[in-house]
């Protein structure tokens, strides 16, 4: 409870601080002296502020003719009321806008200056876009013929292996045939030598035989 109400007492003087502050604007008077109390018979604190300098009005004089302010660099006097304004003045609102027109225009041709970098990055990079699309497709391309020269590859490999397998096959044949042709040049050789053995064999039987099988003749002489 107790804080509810100090909250509300430091709400109450805030507000009260505001209203009694109010914001004005230096009229168009060239410059205007900032004295140190309501009068003209006060000294002057300040020699004179521009036209549309902004000020913080703290209070008012009794007879209204005068007004406590505040400048923004702290300096705090009493000025005419009659040179004060709730709005900013005619010609610093155009000054203003004219700085603001320039500051528009300065950033319009930075934006200009920045688009034309843009549009040139956007055209480099479609530059790049196209030349890596060309780039792409090569690849493409050449990962078809890779692929087709690996299967390629895989089928002379498989043809390769099966040669391999077959020429293995045939060298076995051919080992067994010649150890096969080898036992028969040696069967051969055998058969010749029994043959030439019997041969000559029989040639010594019909030698020793023959004799004997033919019949001995008579001598036919003149004593008979």
């Amino acid at each position: 409870m107790r804080y509810t109400l100090i909250i509300s007492l430091l709400a109450l003087l805030l507000t009260e601080t505001v209203q009694a502050q109010d914001v004005r604007y230096i009229s168009d008077t060239q410059y205007v002296p900032v004295r140190s109390g309501a009068g003209n018979e006060f000294r002057i604190v300040h020699r004179g502020i521009p036209s549309g300098t902004r000020l913080t009005v703290s209070r008012v004089s009794e007879d209204g003719e005068w007004s406590e302010v505040t400048t923004g660099s702290g300096t705090s006097g009493w000025v005419r009321t009659q040179h004060l304004m709730a709005e900013l003045p005619a010609r610093n609102q155009v000054e203003q806008a004219v700085a603001r027109a320039e500051k528009l225009a300065a950033e319009n041709a930075e934006l200009a200056r920045e688009l034309a970098e843009l549009k040139a990055v956007r055209t480099e990079l479609e530059g790049d876009v196209d030349s890596a699309d060309s780039s792409l497709q090569a690849l493409t391309e050449e990962l078809a013929q890779l692929k087709q020269i690996s299967g390629r590859s895989l089928q002379l490999d498989a043809d390769n292996r099966r040669l391999v397998e077959e020429a293995e096959n045939l060298r076995a044949e051919a080992d067994m045939l010649g150890a096969e042709n080898q036992r028969l040049q040696e069967n051969l050789r055998s058969s010749a030598f029994l043959d030439g053995a019997l041969a000559v064999l029989l040639g010594v039987v019909i030698t020793l035989v023959a004799p004997r099988l033919w019949p001995k003749r008579r001598r036919n002489d003149g004593w008979g």
